[in-house]
């Protein structure tokens, strides 16, 4: 007779850098995770996971995790490792940390962490407080979101927006370099449902992509043109008289000194010119979106990726401004709800640790710090947790030359054996979300989500949380607050006495999962209606007022620090500046590497995570170069064809996929994949610049030339990263 199954359920959440911040439920047998399903109660989530999470129980379960802590045993980059204790790895830890501060001070040291997890507690903060009372170089983070939070911030301060689950009752949606289907899945059925009820869905995007293709209207400007497509919309708007006066009047900041520009500046024949997009068309979205109100924009990552990036997205939120749009529920622009969350930044990152002139270091130009570090002062030893720079961060050989020095000590926490990884010096074991409590929250709804342990962690794993406790022991710091439970961590990081927070608990969190915060009905939120921007005027500024000291990092992306900032210059108005590299504003670079490339996020994987996993590598497939029909006639490549992408920073190869989905002149190869697990030992960011956008320090995956040629398979030498 069969015993009856005794089954436990977890309320959990998904840990992954992606908007939509899911709540699951674990079901538990034995100890063992037997399955993961979206919560069906919850409003976003609906009871789906993506296609990424299709086998989360089984991910915790993978062979290849690394379970114990290791020392490299071989060379450097040869992911061979003995294991070792936790107290042997501390200990070798705090014995070359306290010679490297003795001998070049704490500065030598560096954190590299990023959103490989998303947590309050494990995620992007984790170890700032640690690594400021240690004095170590400030890490700044500015891989995705920077800029646009910078040029946000500049436009309408640390506002939400519009509310995502508010889509259902706009009129126009414009979807602007997002890819909803792909990697905002769960906001694509609230868009739908306005659909259902009359709703235009415009995509504007360089490649037909499944949203793309499932949309109203496509619009295709060419690579880091959109600055010019959205001044071109403006011209069109106040030319011809389709302004909300009253609103303009009331509730913004410098719209003479925006009008006067963009009559004299940007006509529309001009922005057709620079965009490729036809002047007609460009009319006649201008017009409907004006005249359609309860008009949306939600932004994507991908506007802040080339070196305009940052005015590209003060450009495009100010339309919201010319039309009044925010006066409607549904209506006005989404960048990231993360802004309304009540977090304690300050407590959470302890800024009030790091000493006066604390140098900075950004992430995205790890390559050079570690090579050729401009103040001439060299990090001596990294710790990398919750990241995997030699897939993830540009100019890829650079990195790879770094973290073969023999002086630079490498720190690496971590779940599988990465390409990052492989170069370590010491290997720590982390932990996967079933295995430790989290609070997350997110920056794609209004929703805290938490997450409950529902398993033991295997072999010697710990949470990121845990780490930094034992480091903290190891390293003497004194005080009770280093030892902080988790619970701990999770009731200090929020302030529950937050008015977003009435009538939301610790207790009520644990108990239902997850829970809205208190910003107002969705059918009815108009959080901008009558102005009341967080802003230094109280308006929407056009002409911001937050430009006097420069370009600027918002301070949750570096640790809360507020000295060393970038400090360039900064155009008070939104405005255009050609790409750094295209056929336009480099003709000559471009007579050696004719395409403008383009490195979308993969529908696969997130990020790297996953892209070693076999059935995720069959879900998402090999690595494609996507490329125009008649760009690879003239270049005699056909479909299925194998193909080297490169320029003088490094190259990579992929299968053609040859058709339409791009505009002449544009190839596009989606990121993720492991270096070490492709033919040459590269993927496609070791032909990105390290160069920075122009707000915020956002990266320019999207803003470098390559070209494009027949792979010959049988001359395949491995390069960075094998």
């Amino acid at each position: 007779m069969n015993q009856p199954i005794d089954k436990q359920h977890f309320l959990g959440a998904c840990p992954q850098d992606c908007p939509d911040t899911c709540a699951m439920i674990y079901e538990v047998q034995d100890g063992v995770l037997t399955k993961v399903r979206g919560n069906p109660e919850h409003p976003i989530t609906r009871g789906g996971l993506c296609v990424k999470l299709k086998d989360f129980d089984k991910h915790h379960y993978n062979p290849d995790r690394l379970m114990y802590p290791m020392r490299r045993t071989g060379p450097k980059g040869s992911g061979q490792f003995e294991r070792i204790t936790w107290d042997e790895a501390l200990s070798e830890i705090r014995n070359r940390w306290t010679d490297i501060i003795e001998e070049f001070g704490a500065e030598a040291i560096m954190p590299y962490n990023y959103l490989g997890h998303e947590g309050t507690i494990n995620g992007l903060f984790v170890g700032d407080a640690f690594f400021n009372k240690l004095g170590a170089t400030v890490a700044e983070k500015t891989f995705c979101a920077s800029g646009s939070s910078t040029a946000w911030l500049m436009t309408v301060g640390p506002s939400g927006g519009v509310d995502p689950e508010s889509f259902a009752y706009s009129k126009y949606i414009v979807l602007w370099g997002v890819n909803t289907m792909t990697t905002n899945l769960h906001h694509w059925p609230i868009i739908q449902e306005a659909r259902n009820n009359g709703a235009k869905v415009v995509v504007i995007d360089p490649v037909s992509t499944r949203t793309a293709k499932a949309a109203d209207l496509h619009i295709r400007p060419k690579p880091g043109t959109d600055a010019a497509l959205a001044l071109g919309m403006m011209h069109v708007i106040i030319s011809e008289g389709l302004t909300d006066d009253d609103w303009i009047a009331e509730h913004t900041h410098g719209f003479e000194e925006l009008k006067a520009r963009v009559l004299e500046e940007y006509p529309v024949e001009r922005c057709a010119e620079l965009t490729g997009v036809p002047a007609d068309i460009i009319r006649e979205f201008a017009r409907e979106y004006a005249t359609t109100k309860g008009q949306a924009i939600r932004l994507g990552v991908a506007l802040e990726r080339n070196r305009n990036g940052g005015q590209a997205i003060r450009a495009i939120t100010s339309l919201s401004g010319l039309v009044g749009a925010w006066r409607y529920p549904g209506g006005g622009v989404l960048e990231m709800p993360l802004w309304e969350f009540p977090l304690n930044y300050e407590h959470i990152c302890r800024p009030d640790y790091i000493k006066p002139g604390t140098r900075v270091i950004n992430l995205t130009r790890i390559g050079e710090a570690l090579t050729e570090p401009k103040d001439g002062r060299p990090l001596k030893s990294l710790m990398v947790y919750n990241a995997n720079p030699m897939s993830q961060a540009p100019e890829q050989n650079k990195i790879r030359e770094g973290l073969m020095r023999e002086d630079l000590f490498l720190v690496c926490s971590e779940l599988f054996m990465t390409d990052t990884a492989k170069y370590a010096d010491i290997l720590l074991p982390a932990c996967m979300q079933a295995e430790q409590e989290e609070l997350m929250f997110s920056w794609g709804h209004f929703y805290f989500t938490y997450n409950h342990k529902a398993i033991d962690a295997p072999g010697e794993t710990v949470p990121n949380t845990e780490l930094f406790r034992r480091l903290a022991k190891v390293m003497e710091f004194e005080g009770d607050d280093w030892q902080r439970s988790d619970e701990e961590l999770i009731r200090d990081f929020v302030n529950w006495d937050s008015h977003l927070m009435e009538g939301i608990t610790h207790d009520r969190l644990r108990e239902e999962g997850y829970v809205r915060l208190s910003i107002g009905d969705v059918a009815t939120r108009t959080p901008h209606a009558k102005g009341d921007f967080p802003t230094p005027t109280g308006k929407l500024e056009f002409l911001t007022t937050q430009a006097d000291d420069g370009n600027f990092v918002a301070l949750p992306w570096r640790s809360m620090y507020a000295d060393k900032q970038p400090g360039e210059p900064v155009d008070k108005l939104p405005g255009y500046e050609p790409p750094y590299e295209s056929v336009q504003s480099t003709p000559e670079l471009a007579e050696k590497y004719p395409f403008s490339i383009i490195s979308p996020k993969s529908h696969g994987f997130i990020n790297s995570q996953y892209a070693n996993e076999s059935m995720q590598q069959l879900r998402q497939g090999e690595q494609v170069v996507i490329l125009n029909e008649d760009d690879a006639r003239d270049l005699g490549i056909t479909d299925g064809q194998m193909v080297r992408v490169g320029n003088d920073r490094g190259e990579f190869i992929g299968r053609a996929k040859v058709g339409t989905d791009v505009i002449r002149g544009v190839v596009s190869a989606s990121l993720g994949y492991w270096p070490g697990l492709s033919l040459t030992g590269t993927a496609v960011n070791c032909v990105s610049s390290d160069r920075n956008a122009n707000l915020g320090m956002a990266p320019t995956f999207s803003d470098n030339l390559v070209q494009v040629v027949p792979a010959n398979l049988d001359n395949i030498s491995p390069g960075l990263g094998a």
